[in-house]
């Protein structure tokens, strides 16, 4: 590849974080849109039991969540021989037609398919993406290179979701999908016309990337990861009816506090770098105590007023975001060679987190258990992960850690 200008790196760069923006958005827009898709597509069970409604609806999240769980490792894996850009540009283009097919299905089952679908390509771009802008900012700055890719996700939980949910409340949930569908199709453009060409690792292999699975403290991190990113998702994910409900805040302002969350994720993903720089495992135990603590203040300041709600929702996105880096340093650390295969992984395991606190969150809220009690389910999980990160530590603890500097690929900081 030849050397690029500041300002075309910088473009490049650019267009690899507008990924990152069009999945963060098409990853938790459902949140918002949840009482609209429940109303759409199963308008019985709606008539009968909104809260039935709203736990089924909770599928479509979860579907999307096992799509990348399957395809992050799968994809990643498969695709690494190939040149980077082209890689980059088909995924971009499979969650525009993943998008357009879930705004266009007519059936809730459908919706569900089309859900897993579209996250099947979601670990393999963030781990290419962070692998193609590393190699445009040179050695040294993987670090900042990673960050430029994630800014578009957390940009996305500021902006893009709540804006795509406003339009979606005011319009229908298939205009919204439909809208993150152009997101995609400007994003492969700029792709296509800004990253400049890059060929893939000659050296891959599929056994040497799932050589990774052979470490127990990888399986350690993972599910440390998804544990905690379980108690974020039981609450992200029905935030709406616990904001309309509970708090009693209007519908049409549910977008805030989507806004407020996001801005605790964008905090969070920062304070989480930083802190993970200075101790992964330290950071992993303080911020799982933060967690449990601003889990317990939001299910205690929710019922009280729109401020203890928006209170309690930007102090559990900081601390579910903050984890994510700590729990990437740790997995670079343990993983050895299998840089990429443990950041594509790392993206299942959230998701893992992601679908198992949509659905425990779902399963209470069937149970009658109210709206306030996915917070509670939240909580629930902070204790196996404690216990997964002491399991982790305990047996690596006497072990030098693989430096991930010096590996052979760059590995996202996920979030």
């Amino acid at each position: 590849m030849t050397d690029l200008s500041p300002a075309r790196t910088r473009l490049a760069l650019l267009a690899l974080a507008l990924g990152g923006f069009g999945i963060g958005t098409t990853e938790f827009v459902a949140m918002g849109l949840l009482p609209d898709i429940a109303r759409d597509l199963l308008p019985d069970t709606w008539a009968s039991s909104q809260e039935d409604a709203l736990a089924r609806a909770g599928i479509v999240i979860s579907a999307y969540a096992i799509g990348v769980v399957v395809g992050a490792p799968t994809i990643a894996a498969l695709s690494a021989r190939f040149p980077r850009k082209q890689i980059l540009a088909w995924l971009t283009v499979a969650f525009a037609v993943g998008s357009i097919a879930s705004a266009l299905a007519p059936t809730f089952e459908l919706v569900v398919l089309f859900r897993f679908l579209s996250g099947l390509p979601h670990g393999a771009f963030f781990g290419v993406a962070a692998l193609v802008a590393a190699t445009l900012m040179g050695p040294g700055k993987r670090g900042q290179a990673v960050a430029y890719v994630l800014a578009g996700l957390t940009i996305a939980n500021v902006v893009g979701v709540p804006s795509i949910t406003f339009l979606g409340q005011h319009t229908s949930w298939r205009i919204a999908y439909l809208a993150v569908a152009g997101v995609f199709a400007v994003c492969t453009a700029a792709i296509i016309a800004l990253v400049p060409a890059q060929p893939g690792d000659p050296h891959a292999t599929m056994r040497r990337e799932l050589g990774a699975f052979t470490r127990p403290a990888v399986w350690f991190a993972l599910l440390t990861g998804a544990l905690g990113f379980g108690g974020l998702f039981a609450v992200y994910t029905y935030v709406s009816p616990l904001a309309t409900e509970i708090t009693g805040m209007p519908e049409r302002l549910v977008p805030i506090a989507l806004i407020v969350l996001g801005v605790g994720t964008t905090v969070g993903n920062v304070i989480g770098g930083w802190m993970a720089d200075r101790g992964a495992m330290r950071a992993v135990f303080i911020l799982f105590g933060a967690l449990a603590a601003s889990l317990l203040a939001l299910a205690l300041l929710a019922p009280t007023s729109w401020a203890g709600l928006l209170a309690g929702l930007f102090l559990v996105g900081l601390a579910a975001a903050a984890i994510s880096p700590a729990i990437q340093t740790r997995l670079m650390d343990v993983a050895g060679d299998a840089q990429t295969m443990a950041a594509a992984v790392n993206h299942s395991a959230l998701n893992l987190g992601n679908s198992l606190g949509a659905f425990l969150g779902g399963a209470v809220i069937a149970a009658g258990w109210g709206y306030v009690a996915p917070t509670w389910a939240g909580l629930a999980l902070v204790v196996p992960g404690v216990a997964c990160a002491l399991a982790g530590w305990a047996i690596t603890r006497d072990a030098a850690p693989v430096s991930a500097e010096s590996a052979t690929a760059p590995a996202p900081a996920a979030r």
